[in-house]
């Protein structure tokens, strides 16, 4: 079509190609292989500073090393936000130049369903993991995150919108992915935990995304692998 000059349709056949906004429920993203490439891309539509938000996500995978899944990036820090698996018996969490770990038993159930979620004026930190609130952290009492930001799954990023390291990379399955400007609730975390929450959130399973590298979206296999919810 571009040979016979309709510039305008092709350019947007490619972007919807390049941003697919199709229901991704059911779905996952599958990084099959330790990469300094394969990544997600998210876009978010963010109008001022984040002062309180929560991030959830689903992820599956066998691997024992460090990894990060959720990546927010901003001209002021590469790690404004960071969700990160240290170990299978450590999360960490970064905001700005700062960060805090939580201890939590091994993973035996195949998928995890984690949740975080941190308030400026507080500087509370919550971690749910399947469920469950570990003990509760502080940091970062009265900072705001800024609105301008790269977004990454996968990824480490060690700056805005690259930097990766195949050694942080995430290496297995990721779905369910929400972000929210606010704190949610004990009992609106175990409803998103079912998927029976739709609440509006800055990005959902349904946001505009573009992959990078070798990450296949495919189907979910839940009753060969998730968690008891």
């Amino acid at each position: 079509c571009c040979a016979r000059n309709h510039w305008i349709s092709c350019f947007l056949f490619n972007l919807l190609h390049m941003f697919p906004s199709a229901d991704l429920k059911n779905h996952v993203f599958v990084f099959p292989e330790a990469s300094n490439t394969a990544h997600v891309v998210l876009e978010a539509n963010l109008k001022k500073p984040l002062t309180s938000f929560t991030i959830c996500e689903r992820v599956y995978t066998d691997l024992t090393r460090g990894y990060s899944t959720f990546s927010y990036a901003t001209a002021a820090s590469d790690n404004d936000i960071i969700v990160h698996r240290a170990s299978p018996t450590e999360y960490e969490f970064y905001l700005g130049r700062s960060k805090v770990a939580f201890k939590t038993p091994a993973s035996t159930c195949g998928w995890e369903h984690v949740c975080v979620a941190w308030e400026s004026s507080t500087g509370i930190v919550e971690l749910w993991l399947n469920g469950v609130l570990l003990p509760r952290k502080g940091i970062g009492k009265g900072y705001a995150v800024s609105p301008n930001a790269s977004i990454v799954l996968g990824q480490d990023q060690d700056t805005m919108g690259g930097g990766f390291d195949s050694t942080e990379s995430l290496v297995g399955e990721l779905t369910d992915l929400y972000f929210f400007e606010r704190v949610l609730t004990p009992q609106e975390v175990t409803l998103l935990r079912k998927n029976v929450f739709a609440a509006k959130a800055i990005i959902s399973w349904r946001a505009l995304y573009e992959t990078q590298g070798n990450v296949v979206l495919d189907s979910c296999y839940w009753g060969r692998s998730i968690c008891s919810i």
